[in-house]
């Protein structure tokens, strides 16, 4: 039988890596609309996050025993976020950098849950060549990309060597395209140039329609699956599409959750999603565990698995 798109191919090698990115997210939720020149009451939280740090903390949450993280961080910061991916149940690989301060987002929430991202890539960015080695998929089963690697040069060269490495191993491939914005002002044609080839892709609508130039996120998720064969759209409170090779094969719920912060909620849909497809879930089934977890996040402070309601971890 032929393994179908983004499943382990035969390997019995159940490990994630995720080579990705560890931001320090600092979460301010207000309820009134922000008062230009002055105050605007909120109430803030330090919280570790990072779209990859927290695909893998939903990962180990979801059952996956052997998850790991390839990140650079500021070197002050190294023990800070090493310390809170263990307790998550995470391997940190973390490269300390001398240079760049770990990544820092500022997240501004507002009543509706919605939030907008003030970033500063910092090291995250700076991620090289040289911080990767093919030994490091040992054992593992999938490996999955953070798509802000793609927008910068040499993080973008580590981020090619490690799927080069990954197809030599016949280790399927996933990429979170990560971020409308970023997209447009990189080019959303040279980023599909570079997922040529991508077993399996996880974009939110937004992005699947700047990616594809198509406004309806069903043709988008068709379009897509023809450059990686398991496309899966995560639509918000209307759940997820699932296309495969050039269909759409299932359109699946979302979860009712109580929002208190959409941050990460896509992290968490992904982190559940292969956390599944390496226990062998086909991708409908997937999609939903996504949808589950995604229904989580929400009702958490930041991006990473937590008590419903609670405030997170404070730096």
């Amino acid at each position: 039988m032929n393994p179908g798109p983004g499943s382990t191919r035969g390997t019995d090698a159940r490990g994630l890596l995720v080579v990705g990115d560890v931001v320090t997210d600092v979460v301010a939720r207000y309820e009134a609309p922000l008062a230009t020149g002055t105050d605007t009451a909120a109430r803030i939280r330090i919280v570790p996050g990072g779209a990859g740090a927290n695909v893998c903390c939903w990962a180990a949450d979801r059952g996956c025993e052997d998850v790991r993280l390839l990140a650079r961080t500021g070197a002050a910061d190294v023990g800070w976020h090493a310390e809170r991916l263990r307790s998550a149940g995470v391997r940190p690989l973390l490269v300390p950098d001398a240079e760049a301060p770990t990544a820092t987002v500022i997240a501004l929430v507002d009543r509706s849950a919605e939030r907008t991202f003030l970033t500063d890539s910092g090291a995250v960015l700076r991620l090289s060549h040289t911080d990767w080695a093919p030994e490091l998929l040992e054992g593992v089963g999938h490996l999955h990309l953070s798509g802000y690697l793609f927008f910068a040069d040499s993080s973008a060269e580590a981020a090619h060597r490690a799927m080069r490495s990954a197809r030599e191993r016949g280790i399927p491939v996933s990429v979170d395209p990560a971020s409308a914005g970023f997209i447009a002002e990189h080019g959303p044609d040279r980023l599909l140039a570079a997922l040529d080839g991508t077993d399996v892709l996880l974009p939110n609508a937004d992005e699947a329609r700047l990616l594809t130039g198509l406004p309806d996120p069903y043709e988008a998720a068709v379009r897509l699956s023809r450059t990686a064969r398991l496309t899966v759209v995560t639509l918000g409170a209307q759940g997820a599409l699932v296309a495969e090779s050039g269909r759409v094969t299932a359109r699946v719920p979302a979860v009712a959750a109580r929002a208190v912060d959409s941050t990460g909620a896509g992290d968490a849909f992904t982190g559940a999603f292969l956390a599944a497809r390496l226990r062998g879930a086909d991708a409908t089934s997937a999609a939903r565990e996504g949808c589950r977890a995604g229904a989580r996040a929400v009702a958490v402070v930041g991006g990473r698995p937590g008590r419903a309601g609670a405030a997170g971890s404070g730096g």
